[in-house]
């Protein structure tokens, strides 16, 4: 079951992860929300992370202090 957070517009966005490869031939790690489950979805907020909202209703992952 893919981590889900719901807003406040009452809108749910589910949290996915999704490896990339950089010009320089670095793989990082990306996170980010979507409406819809798909490929790469995530059962939990990765550890080191937090779940916030933006101020037009959009979750962010952003790292703990």
């Amino acid at each position: 079951m893919a981590y889900s957070f719901k807003n406040s517009k009452d809108r749910t966005y589910y949290l996915h992860r999704k490896e990339t490869t950089l010009k320089n031939g670095r793989t990082q790690t990306i996170y980010f929300f979507a409406k819809e489950v798909k490929d790469g979805a995530l059962d939990a907020v990765p550890d080191g992370y937090k779940v916030s909202e933006s101020r037009n209703g959009l979750p962010v992952l952003k790292k703990t202090a």
